[in-house]
Parts: structure tokens; sequence; C-alpha cells
């Protein structure tokens, strides 16, 4: 088992393209080809962390914090930064992160808020946009299944909650193949005249090689005409926060109340209460300000975020709730979710979770 064969499959659930501009998800240290001794899973690869992933027999932390977040001109020490990468460098010890790329997925930090509570009827709060491409390919019409069954086993032509998704429009397409080729069908030197379907599928814009490496594999082509374009469609899967339903409307004291247990919260910072039941939930891991407007869009009873300045309360506008549970404990449990999808796959390898709470904040209750 290489770290390369783990960081294939955490790229898989959420590739590295969906993070945002200003993030540094990736391998922060180490070498993808070293041999991995054991994962550790983690929020904040802090520098006791690192020393942790030595003491268990573990060269690879994953990480949902980057430890390097901004550029490094010095490396002397002189910070938790700067230490932790001095100690994983000096000790051979990987680092990798996958911070808003897995915060832009449905199944990602908020989803596992919303596991949670329970939360049904699901979907992206701010679905991100020009994510979505489309492929138009052009098949002689007895190859079209065998061509279309490897678009779709590829991911293509998946959409909402449907997937095998795909168009076609028959006609006849036309080629002459030169000196020395081996046309599929008829003779070199002139020109022939093939039935042909065109196919078209939806896909995001991550698999695009993927996509293309199985049309170019299925196609009986020698060479294969293709199209990709670039769509404005947002993708249903892909996008920050999320919004969703309890399955019974609460008291909004009685939801605040199961809040706290369900985070193990010492306390909650939150609006004014309302006098209304609460149902539909909207919420977001980590510091989630910005999707204020997108919770009171979807009328949401409640929007539940870390990170909240003074004044942003102020948005709520005695329209909904903001509750504020913290930072760390809105993306506590990615821990868990980072542990689950790499046990699933490797369950026979050396898969933990770290035993130390890395959050700095403390409350004097």
């Amino acid at each position: 088992m290489k770290i390369a064969d783990i960081i294939d499959l955490l790229e898989a659930v959420a590739p590295p393209s969906l993070q945002e501009s200003y993030d540094n998800a990736g391998l922060l240290t180490g070498n993808p080809g070293w041999a991995c001794t054991g994962a550790l899973c983690t929020l904040d690869a802090t520098e006791e962390v690192v020393k942790e992933a030595m003491q268990r027999g573990c060269n690879l932390v994953v990480a949902h914090h980057p430890i390097i977040f901004g550029g490094l001109k010095k490396i002397t020490g002189k910070n938790y930064v700067e230490k932790t990468i001095i100690t994983a460098i000096k000790n051979d010890i990987a680092i990798y992160a996958i911070h808003t790329n897995l915060d832009n997925v449905i199944d990602g930090v908020s989803g596992m808020m919303a596991d949670k509570l329970g939360l049904k009827n699901r979907k992206i709060l701010s679905p991100k946009e020009a994510t979505l491409k489309k492929l138009y390919t052009f098949v002689p019409v007895e190859q079209v299944e065998q061509v279309r069954a490897a678009l779709f086993e590829a991911g293509g032509g998946h959409t909402g909650n449907y997937n095998e998704c795909s168009f076609g429009v028959e006609g006849t397409g036309t080629f002459k193949g030169g000196e020395g080729t081996n046309p599929f069908a008829g003779q070199p030197g002139e020109r022939h005249y093939e039935k042909e379907l065109k196919i078209e599928v939806i896909f995001p814009g991550y698999l695009q090689n993927s996509l293309i490496r199985a049309l170019r594999t299925a196609h009986p082509y020698e060479e294969v005409a293709y199209d990709v374009v670039n769509l404005a469609n947002t993708h249903p899967g892909i996008g920050s926060g999320l919004v969703g339903e309890l399955p019974e409307a609460l008291p909004e004291a009685a939801f605040l109340n199961q809040l706290k247990q369900a985070f193990d919260l010492p306390l909650i910072r939150h609006t004014a209460l309302l006098g209304r039941p609460v149902k539909k939930i909207a919420l977001c891991g980590g510091a989630g300000s910005f999707l204020i407007p997108k919770a009171l869009g979807v009328g949401a009873d409640i929007y539940i975020t870390g990170d909240m300045k003074y004044h942003e309360f102020f948005d709520a506008n005695g329209r909904l709730i903001i509750a504020d549970i913290g930072h760390f404990e809105s993306e506590q449990f990615t821990i868990d979710l980072l542990a689950g999808v790499l046990q699933e796959k490797f369950p026979t390898f050396a898969v933990l979770k770290t035993a130390l709470k890395t959050n700095p904040v403390y409350y004097f209750v």
C-alpha cells in the first residue's frame, strides 16, 4: 500500500478541482510513492498530531485543515505551522489535507452534520456553477451500446438522483482514411458513409480525463471524433452548505437542546428565538457566514454554522435563527468521515483516528 493509493481514494471522494481558489488542499509533505505504514485522521495537523502519528506507527496524517495555508518564506520553527512542518519532514511523515473540496460535496463535512441531526430531503445550499460539461461523440449504430455503457461506467450521465442519462440522434457520418490507416469500415483512400448515432452525456468536469479514456477504449474508430463543452448549469451534488428537513417539526428550544446534545456543545450562540416551529435546517461546517443570504433564500428556520461575527448576527433580520456552534464543533465529525471512507476501502489497513482534541478554543462555564 502506497500513500498514492490513499490519495487516489480521497480524491475520488472529493476531487482537488473542487477546492476554492484560496485553498491549499493536497499532499503538503512527503512523497506519494512512499509505502504507507498507517494513516492517522484528524481535523488539524498540529505538531502534537504528527508526534502522535509517529508513536502509533503511521507515516501519513490525513487532515481536514491544511497546515500550510499561506506562503512559507522561512521555516525556522517560530510558530506552530513551522514547527509542525519541521517535525513532519525530519521524521518522514506525510501530511495530506482535504479541505474545501470536502466541504463542496454533498456527502462531505456538511453531510456529516446533517447525519447527526437526522435531516431528510437534503440539497446543496449554494450549488457551485460551471462544474458540469457535456460530451458529444459519434458512434456507429452497432457499437452504440458498448460506448454508451463505457461512458456511464466512467461517471458520465449522472444528474441528481438519475443515472445513465444520455441523448442520441441518428445521422450519417463520412470519412476517408489516408495512407497507412486501417479504418473501421470502408477502404483507405475512399470516402465512406457510415450510419452513426450522436451521443450526448453530461458529466462533472473533474471526470473529463477518465471519460475521454473510456471513450477511446470503447470506440471502434482509430481516430475518435468528440467535442467537450463547458456548461453554466449547476451540479446538484457540488457546492457549499446543505439544507434539509427534520422528520418532524420541533419547538425552537427543543431543537436547540437536540443540537447541543448531538454535537456535545457547552453552549450555543444564537439570535433571538422567533416563537415558531423548526423544520427546515440550513447548515455549513466551519466559517459559514457567507451563506446567510442563501439560508434566508431557501426559507430555512435556522442556520447552523461557526465563526459568526457580532454584526453578522443582525443579518438574520428576524426571519430565521442563526446558531453559531463553533468552528471545531461543527467540523468535529469530519474525522469519522475520513476514517470511514478509508476503512471501507481498506478494511485490513491501519486507519486510525487522533486521540487528541486539536480545538484551540476553550470555554469557561
